[in-house]
């Protein structure tokens, strides 16, 4: 049960309701937007920063969701890995494969570029102070410079969601399948 209380599109100040709309064609995240109500300029900044990054992607939905589900699952974080892995599933990584990504040197649903996407995501994860230039090369021989720049913002961005969200406790929403990250 959430240790904050969930506000609605309602609770919204009218000049936010628009985006609340927008929100939600995002993915089903009304109990964290919810929460982020509580304080209009969070969820202002967060979701329009969320939403614009989805209307003008330059990463592949197929790359950021694998980061994403990555990052949650190196943190444990159940909320996002069942709001994620479903996602990751329509882009071709099964619900066994999203599973088994912290195993990913020999992961038969991924190519190359897959592999060096989730080996990334660990590194912002857990290695961001000791990380060798030499996975920026290997990066640099897939994505833009621009690519890197937004890969690296919502890899760090979703671990500040895993905290966000764990420490909140609010509940993953009705529909969403839970889909545990604990080992």
């Amino acid at each position: 049960m959430s240790r904050i209380s969930i506000k609605t599109k309602n609770d919204m100040p009218p000049e936010l309701a628009p985006l609340w709309d927008k929100m939600t064609t995002y993915g089903a995240f009304e109990n964290q937007a919810g929460v982020m109500a509580h304080r209009p300029p969070i969820f202002k900044h967060v979701w329009s920063l969320l939403v614009d990054l989805a209307d003008e992607a330059v990463v592949s939905k197929r790359h950021l969701e694998l980061a994403l589900v990555t990052v949650s699952l190196l943190n444990k974080c159940t909320y996002c890995v069942s709001h994620h892995a479903p996602k990751l599933a329509i882009q071709g990584v099964s619900e066994q494969g999203a599973e088994r990504l912290l195993d990913y040197k020999d992961h038969p649903e991924l190519d190359a570029v897959d592999r060096l996407v989730v080996e990334y995501a660990i590194a912002v994860t857990n290695n961001w102070n000791k990380t060798r230039d030499e996975i920026f090369a290997r990066l640099r021989e897939h994505f833009s410079e621009a690519q890197i720049v937004e890969l690296t913002w919502r890899i760090a961005l979703c671990g500040a969601f895993n905290r966000f969200n764990d420490i909140l406790q609010f509940d993953i929403e009705q529909g969403v399948a839970v889909r545990e990250a604990a080992e």
